[in-house]
C-alpha cells in the first residue's frame, strides 16, 4: 500500500491535550512585516500576532518576508528597516517577546546571484531559509545548495511537505538530508490545513526524525487560530520531544 492508500479509511486521530510551545523558544518562519508580503499589512496587525506569540509562550520570533523576483523585490534594506519600525512599536506597546528578522528566499533566477554577493539575511548559525517554486524541482536545485554550502551558508528548506511533486518520491526527501540540507516544517501542516497529502508528509517526517526546524509559517490571525489547533495534533507532541530540534538552541545563538 502506498503512503495515501487507506488515507481516508483510517480512524480519526485522537487530539491530545495543547502542547506547551514554549518548550521551541524561538518560531524561525513568519511574515510580520508590515505591507511588505503578503502577511502582516498593518503594524497593528505585526503587534498583535507578536502579542499571540508571547501568549503561546514563544521568546523570540525570526520572522521571514518573502524574496520573490515576480511578486515581492524585498532587499535586505527594505526588511531591515521594516524590522525596526517593528522594534519600536513593540517596545512602545510594552511586549517583552524579541523579534529579529531573516528572509524567506524563493528559489528563482535572482537567488544564485544573492549568494555569490553574499547578500543573504541569515538566523542562528548561518542558516539560510528557502523555498522551491510549488509546480515542480527547479533544474538548478542542487547547484543552489552546493553553492550555499560553499559560501559558508546552512540551508534550510521551508515547509519541505507542501512540495507535492515530491509526495511519492520519498527517497527524493530522503536525499535532502544526506546533502546536508535543514528541513523545517510547518506547525499547521500537521492540522490538515494545506490538505491530507501535505499532512501525511508531515507526520511521516516526524515519524522519521527527519525535522530540524518547526516553523508556524504565521501571515495573519487565522493561522495563529491554525496554531492553537496544531497543539492538539499527536505529531507536534512528537517532533516537541526530538533532541534535534535546532529551535531550542537558537536563543543561546
Amino acid at each position: 500500500m502506498g503512503l495515501f492508500g487507506g488515507l481516508f479509511g483510517k480512524k480519526k486521530e485522537k487530539d491530545l491535550d495543547p502542547a506547551d510551545l514554549s518548550i521551541l523558544g524561538v518560531d524561525v518562519h513568519s511574515h510580520l512585516i508590515p505591507g511588505i508580503d503578503d502577511g502582516a499589512v498593518t503594524i497593528e496587525d505585526s503587534l498583535n500576532l507578536l502579542a499571540e506569540f508571547e501568549a503561546l509562550g514563544y521568546k523570540k520570533v525570526i520572522t521571514t518576508p518573502h524574496v520573490m523576483s515576480d511578486y515581492y523585490r524585498n532587499t535586505s534594506e527594505i526588511i531591515l528597516n521594516g524590522l525596526a519600525e517593528v522594534r519600536k512599536a513593540k517596545a512602545a506597546k510594552g511586549l517583552t517577546i524579541e523579534i529579529d528578522a531573516a528572509a524567506e528566499y524563493n528559489l528563482d533566477a535572482d537567488f544564485m546571484p544573492k549568494i555569490e554577493a553574499g547578500d543573504l539575511l541569515t538566523f542562528g548559525d548561518n542558516y539560510v531559509l528557502f523555498e522551491l517554486p510549488f509546480l515542480s524541482e527547479p533544474p538548478m536545485f542542487n547547484d543552489v545548495v552546493w553553492k550555499l554550502q560553499m559560501k559558508g551558508y546552512k540551508p534550510v528548506l521551508a515547509h519541505v511537505e507542501r512540495y507535492a511533486f515530491w509526495h511519492n518520491q520519498w527517497e527524493k526527501i530522503e536525499a535532502l538530508k544526506d546533502r546536508g540540507v535543514y528541513i523545517q516544517l510547518n506547525i499547521n501542516s500537521l492540522t490538515g490545513h494545506y490538505g491530507p497529502e501535505v499532512k501525511a508528509i508531515g507526520e511521516k517526517l516526524v515519524e522519521n526524525d527527519m525535522v530540524d526546524l518547526v516553523g508556524s509559517d504565521c501571515h495573519n490571525l487565522n493561522h495563529i487560530g491554525l496554531l492553537q489547533r496544531a497543539r492538539r495534533k499527536p505529531a507536534l507532541h512528537k517532533v516537541l520531544q526530538s533532541e534535534k530540534l535546532i529551535n531550542k538552541k537558537l536563543l543561546e545563538l
